[in-house]
């Protein structure tokens, strides 16, 4: 068994594709089919069931596959420490980022931070809702993530807070109003998000027992402000996800404040602080330089 047959293993998991994982690797996909079926021979166990051009894990494969991700972040943060040792700065990080407000308002200034600092990491960043990020941390698919807190099954560092914020067209009498009520939203057509933010507004309004008349359920920001500028409906969303920028480029929109104010804090996690790699390490003590002490 060897590593590279893990990494293999892993990455055919993920992609279920032979072809995928071949590309990724830049190598040949008979060579992905040899190493996997060494492993299944070294192990004596079938690790996929292929059929077709479909291919799935077994369930031996899918009791391994975690197990194979945890030798493969371990080999990692070795790498990563023997690096260190020599003076080294170098390897890579995966971060998990989700919706506007850490892609757009936190993740830009901390990774042009985070290169000054350490040039030699490789960076990948994945992007998907909070829950995908919380899971990916949890599957060591990344190394930290950005992550609504507080998280009771994660090790966390707090860095800011924010609140979230009611998208209004001008044309709607709450408009006028330098604060939305949140009962109010059910006089008026909704718009869901479907981004990061989703499970967090759909507690909010299970909180203050709110149905609201949901037009539209939408996953883009720019498609949800697009929306409200059209007068279909008024939205929630995270505050730091709304710029400027954005708002000038949708006169029929304000935002207002909620009453009560709602309020989140941002954070990053990892899943075990201890084993976290040299590089993500160094990552949350930029982060918590640029963002903690700030309102």
């Amino acid at each position: 068994m060897t590593l590279t047959q893990l990494e293999i293993f892993v990455l055919v998991a993920e992609y279920q594709s032979f072809t995928l994982a071949a590309k990724h690797l830049g190598i040949t996909q008979s060579a992905v089919s040899h190493a996997l079926k060494s492993l299944e021979s070294h192990w004596q166990v079938n690790l996929l069931i292929r059929e077709q051009n479909q291919v799935e894990l077994s369930h031996i494969g899918r009791q391994l596959l975690s197990y194979a991700k945890e030798m493969l972040n371990t080999a990692q943060i070795m790498q990563q420490e023997i690096n260190a040792s020599h003076g080294i700065q170098q390897g890579t990080l995966r971060i998990g980022s989700f919706g506007a407000s850490a892609s757009i308002h936190l993740l830009p200034e901390l990774l042009n931070a985070y290169r000054l600092r350490y040039p030699k990491i490789e960076v990948f960043v994945e992007e998907g809702t909070d829950h995908d990020v919380s899971q990916w941390i949890q599957e060591r698919q990344v190394d930290v993530g950005f992550a609504v807190l507080p998280r009771a099954d994660l090790e966390t560092y707090p860095l800011l807070q924010d609140i979230f914020i009611a998208l209004i067209p001008k044309s709607y009498p709450v408009a006028q109003q330098s604060a939305l009520n949140i009962q109010d939203l059910q006089d008026y057509p909704f718009i869901m998000t479907k981004a990061g933010s989703q499970t967090h507004v759909e507690q909010l309004l299970k909180q203050y027992r709110i149905q609201p008349k949901i037009m539209y359920q939408m996953s883009q920001l720019l498609t949800i402000l697009n929306m409200v500028n059209l007068q279909e409906g008024i939205a929630i969303v995270a505050d730091m996800s709304m710029t400027p920028e954005l708002l000038q480029l949708h006169p029929h929109v304000v935002k207002r404040p909620l009453i009560p104010n709602t309020q989140r804090q941002i954070g990053l996690a990892v899943k075990d602080a201890k084993s976290a790699s040299p590089a993500a390490k160094a990552f949350i003590q930029v982060a918590q330089e640029l963002f903690s002490f700030k309102p």
